[in-house]
């Protein structure tokens, strides 16, 4: 691992376990405690924090603090007042969670995060209540940041946009696995809809927050757009290529209930039989040895380098738009999660 890399590494779980101690005291289990337990469930059980790690530098390097030392829960805007930024971080999460939740309900996913997902943990309806309250609380937080009344107001429209976004992303992901004929840009729409809004959401909604001009918000947004597309892309690579106990899920899921990927596109316009290359439509079903052939297929006609590649240039183009940020640790530090997102490896 290189240095570089490892730096990102380090900025990353700094931030992820700032955000893991907030989420006790901002979204505590009280009554009913069947409620708050299922909604903190997936929390609890882990994740990266990618997305309130983004918002957190991007404040950082916004007002050209030095990272981390700066009070998130009092942190400085440009207009001269403070901004609860922890809280605006929570807020990104709660909605990543709320959307995990519900992803698995869908799709009827046994396993998130290595442990049973929560509608297997608890039940469907526990679930559905738990990904509800994630939603609801978002805005709650959003709402107490102590951020200017126009700015909040302007921040908490953006995310309801994003959330509603997501939807439709999701529609289309769903609408795809029964369509014949995706095209390579339906599938990019599908997945800054579905995907790359909310790392959009987590670059720009600082940047409103602490009173930033539209220039600047537009930009960051811009970024979040290609670096979030990059990671789905990167996400769809990692079904396929990642150890089930590594992936916290069963590899190669997505081919198996025929979802739409870049990958999977590219290997039809190479004439694939995709919907061959697996014999099961059983995520429990599948075999290690039919996913191992289903990838080698994958590589031998370029499809798996083909998705890669256009990961690489989604990041390349994402970090332009960081221009509009100072020089300084932080924007270094936002560079290198977007080159983390298409080289991590889980």
């Amino acid at each position: 691992m290189s240095e570089r890399h490892q730096q990102v590494e380090d900025a990353i779980v700094a931030r992820r376990d700032r955000v893991n101690d907030a989420l006790p005291e901002d979204l505590p289990v009280k009554k009913p405690a069947h409620l708050y337990e299922a909604s903190r469930y997936l929390l609890d059980a882990g994740g990266k924090r990618l997305r309130p790690t983004v918002l957190l530098l991007v404040a950082e390097s916004l007002l050209d603090v030095d990272p981390l030392t700066a009070d998130y829960r009092d942190f400085p805007t440009l207009e001269g007042g403070q901004a609860d930024m922890m809280s605006a971080a929570l807020a990104i999460e709660v909605i990543q969670t709320f959307t995990l939740i519900h992803d698995d309900i869908m799709d009827d996913d046994a396993l998130r995060r290595g442990v049973p997902a929560v509608h297997k943990e608890y039940d469907l309806s526990t679930a559905i209540l738990a990904g509800d309250t994630l939603y609801s609380k978002a805005f709650e937080f959003l709402l107490d940041t102590g951020a200017a009344p126009e700015r909040t107001v302007e921040a908490n429209k953006r995310l309801a946009t994003t959330c509603t976004r997501i939807c439709e992303g999701q529609s289309l992901d769903i609408e795809f696995e029964q369509r014949d004929v995706v095209t390579p840009e339906e599938y990019l729409e599908m997945v800054e809809l579905k995907t790359a809004v909310l790392y959009g959401a987590a670059a720009s909604i600082p940047a409103t927050l602490l009173g930033a001009d539209e220039e600047t918000v537009d930009a960051l947004y811009n970024y979040g757009l290609d670096v979030g597309r990059a990671f789905q892309i990167q996400d769809d690579l990692l079904d396929l290529t990642t150890p089930s106990e590594k992936l916290g899920k069963q590899r190669g899921s997505d081919l198996v209930e025929n979802k739409q990927t870049l990958v999977t596109l590219h290997a039809r316009q190479q004439g694939v039989d995709v919907g061959d290359l697996v014999d099961t439509d059983s995520v429990e079903a599948v075999s290690e040895a039919e996913i191992d052939a289903a990838v080698e297929r994958l590589r031998e006609v370029g499809s798996i380098e083909y998705a890669r590649q256009t990961g690489q240039d989604l990041i390349a183009s994402g970090k332009q738009n960081l221009e509009v940020l100072p020089d300084n640790e932080s924007r270094y530090l936002l560079e290198g999660i977007a080159n983390y997102l298409v080289e991590r490896d889980y």
